[in-house]
């Protein structure tokens, strides 16, 4: 399963001015907080997270929360991306892979989801 999600990052920065931490305490753990160094990290952070949540197929709510992820760095610096037990569990998920890139005013983020419920091509 695949997702992809991209945001202006100048959208980022006025929900930052006007509203501080608290914007991103509205989708990001205390860790990913720390990780955030500016209004452009944290729109890929925030792509992230709607790209997995397309990718399984049912948007940020009920069945998945900004809060069921949680983005962090690998020993080389890379994101990578934990779940919920309730996420893995639910969706069946084996692995997991995420990009995130920057390019002028936006942030794209990119999720492949391994799973044991990923349906194969359909034969005609």
């Amino acid at each position: 399963m695949i997702g992809i999600d991209i945001i202006k990052t100048s959208r980022m920065k006025r929900m930052i001015e006007r509203f501080s931490e608290k914007a991103l305490q509205k989708f990001l753990h205390e860790e990913e907080i720390l990780l955030v160094k500016n209004h452009k990290t944290a729109a890929g952070f925030w792509a992230i997270k709607e790209a997995f949540s397309k990718a399984i197929g049912t948007g940020i709510g009920t069945d998945c929360s900004f809060f069921d992820m949680k983005i962090y760095k690998d020993d080389k610096g890379a994101p990578k991306l934990s779940l919920s037990k309730n996420l893995l569990q639910k969706f069946k998920i084996i692995n997991v892979a995420i990009s995130i890139t920057h390019d002028g005013e936006y942030a794209i983020g990119v999720v492949n989801i391994q799973s044991a419920t990923t349906n194969k091509v359909k034969q005609f």
